[in-house]
């Protein structure tokens, strides 16, 4: 028996839509960074990107468990000596940018590398209940029927 490895002419690419509203953020960065990996499907190859394009509306309406949204933390340095920067979930959600929360959890699910840059930008994240890729005719993917724990409930 020989391995498969895909190649990139055999790589078959599907976009995909998918309505964060209510969503558990964790649950919904897992599956989205196993689809861009192409983890789903039976010619997955780890050194090639054979995952999906994904369209992610409604980001602004995520959920999260308990007290992440007021207490969850976000740091970054600015470069200079004592720069270091905090946000919580909640003043990015309700900024101008509450994309940045899903985008930096399916970002820190994927392996490091310039495989997952290259993967990050078949991710598209919209803050409204429009997008701009109707002429891809994208496939729906009903995140909150595959597991009532995906869905924030209550």
């Amino acid at each position: 028996m020989k391995t498969y490895s895909a190649k990139a002419s055999e790589i078959q690419k599907q976009w995909v839509l998918i309505d964060a509203e209510g969503l558990v953020v964790g649950r919904l960065a897992a599956i989205i960074a196993n689809r861009l990996r192409g983890k789903h499907k039976p010619t997955f190859t780890p050194h090639m990107d054979c995952g999906d394009n994904i369209i992610v509306i409604n980001c602004e309406k995520i959920a999260f468990t308990g007290k992440k949204r007021d207490q969850k933390p976000y740091y970054w340095h600015t470069g200079f000596p004592g720069g270091i920067k905090e946000r919580t979930a909640k003043q990015f959600l309700d900024g101008k940018r509450p994309e940045r929360v899903l985008e930096l959890a399916v970002q820190r699910m994927l392996p490091g590398a310039s495989l997952k840059r290259q993967q990050m930008t078949n991710l598209r994240i919209f803050k409204g209940p429009t997008h701009t890729h109707e002429a891809q005719n994208p496939v729906v993917l009903d995140i909150k029927a595959m597991n009532p724990k995906n869905v924030v409930r209550g």
